[in-house]
């Protein structure tokens, strides 16, 4: 894997890069830094919590006492930096095969766990937890905050470590190999198959009595309707599950899934695609303009043409507006789209400009970014740089005080979540090499 600093000798880059080589180096060591202080290995403890008994070394979310558990999405959204080794790689894959759901399982806060439902996270003392809303109580998970359905997102990102450790070590062997009395690859079909899809268009959706959480960055966010992110998701997925059938040399295998990602395309495009430019986040609840769901569908490459230029032009104008970006980190909708003056979502469990309800986020960086430098390639290295400038003034090596990257932040009242947090230098870090060498995956 090149480092951010070798690509702006070793590829043809622009005139003015994305990063200096400066800052592009101290982006890659904080990075390696963030990921190394998420490390759990066997037998230890975070703070009170643990020991880790799962077998093998585990990358939470963040360091410090951030997340003590496995999380899947996290971990999974982290593989594409390319700083996750392949044996920490398949620990994680077959660890979260392992606790797939298998049959109904109804929980006594009423929701349900249907078979192929893949966790939310998974505890040091190797329990499944399908839900947001607890660390550990296996019995007590689940409840009308956290949805009847476990987080719909976590499906797609299993296949997404699969692809990523089939591609980066060529061990097909693994995807024959038996789970608890099942392929690897039968089980990442059960995954794909789980979340509730349109008939028609093969939509993910939510309905309000039987929903499932869209995206774990939105997990105290109620959306309902057809759902963007895990759509868009889904149709990476879908993508990936061709790749690896491909590879299996299942030909039938190989064309469904095709079929499947050829059909959410035009769906994704006519169901949430505004005049504004932006994507709605659904069409029920809270479907606001989503700017991480814009990005992420550019990003991806998703959208046709015209759709595609229109939403760089809509999250390049709220940059430039300053509705989007605090720092170089990114708010989940534009303040100009806020649902009212007392909220960003319409409905949300935190109160506005906290967490996921209006808080400047590092996760999504990268994605915008990539999108802005479609259309004004100058905004997106204002972006970048104020984003590693940010990172510098917080830098969590200098002591205990200091704690960039942060989950999220906000200036009111000096909002600050989560020191050390993960995603909010590995998807940036993974983005901006995108730039740098002009590669689409």
């Amino acid at each position: 894997m090149f480092t951010l600093a070798a690509l702006l000798i070793s590829f043809a880059a622009p005139s003015q890069p994305l990063l200096s080589a400066e800052d592009a180096k101290f982006l890659e060591e904080i990075t390696r830094a963030a990921v190394d202080a998420s490390r759990v290995e066997p037998g230890a403890k975070v703070g009170n919590v643990g020991p880790n008994i799962t077998g093998g070394t585990l990358i939470r979310p963040g360091g410090r006492d951030c997340y003590p558990a496995f999380w899947i999405r996290d971990y999974a959204m982290s593989l594409d930096s390319g700083l996750v080794p392949d044996s920490i790689q398949r620990h994680a894959l077959l660890l979260t095969a392992q606790h797939q759901q298998d049959t109904p399982w109804q929980l006594p806060s009423g929701s349900f766990v249907p078979p192929g439902s893949i966790p939310d996270h998974i505890s040091f003392g190797n329990k499944p937890i399908f839900y947001p809303g607890t660390l550990e109580d296996y019995e007590g998970q689940g409840g009308p905050n956290w949805g009847y359905l476990p987080a719909l997102d976590d499906h797609y990102f299993f296949i997404h470590m699969a692809y990523n450790y089939v591609r980066t070590t060529n061990d097909l062997e693994i995807l024959r190999q038996d789970v608890r009395g099942a392929s690897l690859i039968d089980r990442l079909e059960r995954a794909f198959a789980a979340p509730p899809a349109r008939d028609d268009t093969g939509l993910v959706y939510a309905d309000e009595d039987k929903r499932g959480v869209t995206f774990g960055f939105v997990d105290t966010v109620t959306h309902t309707g057809d759902l963007l992110f895990c759509s868009l998701l889904k149709w990476q997925a879908a993508r990936e599950m061709a790749f690896l059938m491909n590879r299996l040399q299942e030909a039938q295998g190989r064309q469904r899934y095709v079929d499947s990602a050829d059909r959410l395309r035009p769906a994704i495009i006519k169901t949430f695609a505004d005049p504004s430019g932006y994507l709605r986040a659904s069409t029920g609840k809270s479907a606001q303009f989503d700017v991480w769901g814009a990005a992420y569908a550019v990003y991806i490459g998703v959208l046709d043409e015209q759709p595609e230029r229109a939403a760089c032009e809509a999250l390049a104008r709220s940059y430039f507006n300053g509705e989007i970006a605090c720092r170089g980190n990114i708010r989940h909708v534009p303040t100009s789209g806020d649902f009212s003056p007392g909220t960003a979502w319409e409905q949300a469990l935190a109160k506005k400009n906290t967490y996921q309800n209006g808080a400047y986020w590092g996760t999504p960086t990268g994605w915008v970014a990539y999108a802005i430098n479609k259309v004004d390639p100058a905004a997106a290295r204002k972006l970048a740089a104020e984003f590693v400038a940010e990172l510098r003034d917080g830098d969590f090596r200098k002591d205990k005080n200091h704690g960039s990257p942060w989950e999220c932040f906000h200036p009111e009242n000096d909002h600050r979540q989560n020191p050390v947090y993960m995603t909010s230098v590995t998807c940036p870090l993974a983005a901006f090499r995108r730039i740098l060498t002009g590669l689409q995956d």
